[in-house]
């Protein structure tokens, strides 16, 4: 059922969050095995208007250090869901990941600091079913103050987390310093 999560328990793993060479601590809600995978429910592509993104979803799972796995950097125009929280329409935080810029191209994030509160976000399943959400607000962060609960924690309802570098470049680190994060919520949603 749309909204809510699809049997089996929740697991609470603290695992490290990668996004673009910075590990960050988090806790995370997550899917148990019987849960993961692509199902007729599972997030196919995204669509922002207010910024003319738009980009399939491949599943992003961790790696074998416990750290997220981002999209690949050579394909920066390419968005990533964690598969292992909740997904589009479900109880809790549907976390995409996207990189603002590859060291030669724009990313599919490249203009998310310009979304604000009411623009919409679209989720498009495999079943062509479509997730709407819209958006509360925007917050940029330093790395090593990822605000952890705010993104990942459990909600009562269904929510999106859009996350990307920001901030400067660290050209030393090979990194930006900050992270913009993007809050919304679910409006409307296949019943």
């Amino acid at each position: 059922m749309p909204g809510t999560s699809q049997g089996g328990s929740r697991r609470f793993p603290a695992v490290l969050a990668l996004l673009a060479g910075l590990a960050v601590v988090v806790v995370i809600a997550g899917r148990n095995g019987e849960n993961a995978g692509r199902t007729a429910e599972s997030p196919d592509r995204i669509e922002i208007p207010g910024i003319e993104a738009e980009s399939s979803l491949i599943p992003l799972g961790l790696e074998k250090d416990g750290t997220i796995e981002v999209p690949p950097v050579e394909d920066a125009m390419q968005a990533g869901w964690y598969e292992l929280g909740p997904g589009a329409g479900e109880t809790g935080p549907f976390v995409v990941l996207g990189h603002i810029d590859s060291h030669t191209d724009p990313g599919i994030f490249l203009r998310l600091h310009e979304l604000g509160e009411g623009d919409l976000v679209r989720v498009y399943r495999v079943d062509k079913s479509v997730v709407t959400y819209v958006v509360d607000r925007t917050e940029i962060v330093d790395k090593d103050r990822f605000p952890t609960e705010a993104v990942y924690g459990n909600t009562t309802g269904a929510e999106i987390r859009l996350i990307t570098c920001g901030g400067a470049f660290d050209r030393k680190q090979g990194s930006y310093e900050e992270n913009l994060i993007v809050y919304g919520h679910l409006v409307e949603s296949p019943a």
